[in-house]
This record gives structure tokens, sequence and C-alpha cells, in this order.
């Protein structure tokens, strides 16, 4: 299926724009403060954007460890950020707060996001403890801020933990349109970075058919043609770095042989 979320895109790929730790996380540099961060997040965006890439993902990878609900600082400092990042952007963008679909969707609805991206339905068992979120509050919230349109992209394999649904993953995603509006279903591998399972990935794609399905974790340029055989996109962080590290910025180089190979595909 076409991702039309932003002009009927084939083969879509979205760039993940990792902002630096926020206020209220371990590793915060206070002393670079928010400008830091903007500065920081812009020069990879500028990257992003001259190699080609459809649309970026606003994200806070650096916030570990990770937490279910976020803090109050961290919503109010990642919505600065975008909203001061915005005017230098010259494609769609997306939002994703790890872990809290409720302040993905908060963010996203009132910078003008075109989509979020998180885990919506399901318990699993995690490095954090027991994940139960909750995709009706998400939902129900994107309908108040009157922002329907924003699509809400739903992960349905969570990283960093294991599902305690024993149904197999491609029932899980087609429930996940069914019983919770999914727009877009995203698999994923089992930590950030590392591939996904491409039997899973085409046994999604075969089972979900109204709504476009994405690769989420551990794309690469010897990966992509085969996930974009059977994906309609890809959503893509750590290959993009420097030597390939997620925590490092982003190498130009890597964006656009990256792109290279999609324009073929396309």
């Amino acid at each position: 299926m076409v991702f039309d979320f932003f002009g009927a895109k084939k083969k879509a790929v979205i760039a993940m724009a990792h902002i630096g730790a926020l206020p209220g996380s371990p590793a915060y540099d206070a002393a670079g403060g928010l400008t830091k961060l903007v500065d920081d997040v812009l020069c990879d965006i500028e990257k992003l954007q001259a190699g080609g890439v459809d649309a970026v993902m606003f994200g806070n990878e650096n916030d570990r460890p990770y937490v279910f609900q976020a803090p109050l600082e961290g919503l109010a400092a990642m919505t600065s950020i975008v909203e001061r990042v915005k005017p230098h952007l010259t494609i769609p963008f997306g939002v994703n707060y790890l872990w809290d679909p409720s302040a993905s969707v908060a963010i996203g609805a009132v910078t003008g996001a075109s989509f979020v991206r998180e885990i919506f339905t399901g318990v699993f068992a995690s490095d954090m403890g027991i994940w139960q979120p909750d995709c009706a509050r998400a939902s129900r919230l994107r309908h108040s801020l009157g922002r329907d349109e924003m699509k809400m992209l739903f992960n349905i394999n969570a990283e960093f933990a294991h599902s305690l649904d024993q149904r197999p993953i491609e029932l899980r995603a087609k429930s996940a349109v069914f019983s919770s509006l999914a727009d877009a279903i995203l698999v994923s591998g089992p930590l950030t970075g590392q591939a996904v399972d491409q039997s899973d990935l085409r046994r999604v794609c075969e089972t979900v058919k109204d709504v476009p399905v994405f690769a989420n974790t551990g794309v690469n340029k010897d990966n992509v043609r085969d996930i974009l055989s059977v994906a309609s996109g890809v959503i893509i962080g750590t290959h993009f770095k420097v030597d390939g590290n997620t925590w490092n910025p982003v190498d130009s180089d890597r964006v656009m042989r990256f792109m290279e190979i999609v324009e073929t595909l396309r």
C-alpha cells in the first residue's frame, strides 16, 4: 500500500531526528541547555533533508532510562524544541516521545506534526517493567485537540520488551487496525538498530491490507531491497549515523547512499 500521509510517496523513508537528552533525564546537559539541543538536531536535519529523505521524526532516544509517563519538564522541552526547529523544515515531520503515547500525541498535535509513533496497544514484559499502553486515551486526546488528520503509527512489537500477548504478530497487527484504528503498522526488531525479522514483516504485510506497513528498526543499505519488496516504507535512525552508532550525529554520505538505493526501488 502507498504511504499517502504526505504526497502519496511510494516506499517512503522516515528518518529519525534524535534530540539529545531532555531536562529531567540523567544525561541532560544543563550547561548547553535547550539551545544546544536545538543546534544539534538542526545539524542532523540539514543533512537528512539534503540527502532526500521524505519525512523526519523527532524522538527523545537519549532519555535513558526510558519512562512510561513523560515528565512535565521533558514534555515542555520537546515541544519547545520542535517549535524552534519547524521553520527550518522543508518536509513533513512526526513526533515520538518514548514511551508515552499521550505525550507523543500532545506534542504532535500542538506542533502541527503529520504523524506520531508509539506503542499504542498490547501488554509487554520490558526493561522498564510491565508495559500497558492506553491507546484509547491517546486516540481521544488527538480528537479533543482537533487533530483527527494526524496519523497514529502503531509499533506492535516493542523494542526492549517481549509481548505477553501470544497471538501471532500478524493477528495482533490486524486487530490493532480493526479495534484501535491504527493508521499504519510498524514492525520492529528486538532493540533499537537491530533488524526486523523479515518473516514477521512478510506475514504482517500479507495480512494487513487496509493500512501501510513499515519496517521500524534495523534498516540499512544491505537489507532495504528485501524490506521494501514487501513493506510500504521504512523508519531509519541508526544506519544514518556516523559509524552506524545510534548515539552519533547523522552522516551525510550514509544518507545519500541509502537514498540512491531507494530511488532505484521506486
